[in-house]
C-alpha cells in the first residue's frame, strides 16, 4: 500500500506537460518549470526586458530596437537570438529586414505584469485585491 506522500509524488510526476495542475497541492510538470525558469532568466537582463517591452507593442527590426534601447545592432541581435531560443520572440524575414515580435499573448502579459508589479513597488501602491 502506498503512503499519501508517494501518491502525491506520483500525481506530481504524471501531471502532463501543457496542463496546469488543477489542485493547489499538485506541482506543474518539470518541463513547465524548466520553461518558466528559462523565461524568467531571460527577463533578468535589463536590455532583454526593454526589448520585450518594445516588441510587446508591435513588430520591429533590429536597427530600430537597438536605437530605442541605446545599444548596438550587434548587441540587440545577440539578445534577440537568446530570446528567440527561449521561445519568447519570433522572427519574420521581410526582404533583407529581420522583424521580431513577442511570441504570443502570454509573453506580452508576462512583461506587462512584471513591469506593473515593479511600478507598484516603486510607487508604494497597494496590491490589488
Amino acid at each position: 500500500m502506498r503512503t499519501r506522500k508517494n501518491d502525491t509524488t506520483s500525481r506530481q510526476q504524471t501531471t502532463a506537460a501543457g496542463n496546469t495542475p488543477s489542485r493547489s497541492d499538485e506541482l506543474p510538470h518539470p518541463d513547465q518549470i524548466d520553461a518558466a525558469t528559462t523565461a524568467f532568466a531571460m527577463l533578468a537582463e535589463p536590455t532583454r526586458l526593454r526589448l520585450l517591452w518594445l516588441l510587446a507593442n508591435g513588430e520591429r527590426d533590429v536597427g530600430t530596437l537597438a536605437e530605442l534601447t541605446g545599444t548596438t545592432p550587434s548587441s540587440a541581435s545577440q539578445h534577440l537570438a537568446k530570446l528567440r531560443l527561449a521561445g519568447l520572440v519570433t522572427l519574420r524575414t521581410n526582404g533583407r529586414h529581420h522583424l521580431y515580435t513577442t511570441r504570443d499573448t502570454h509573453v506580452r502579459r508576462l512583461i506587462t505584469e512584471a513591469l506593473n508589479h515593479a511600478d507598484h513597488l516603486i510607487a508604494g501602491r497597494p496590491d490589488h485585491p
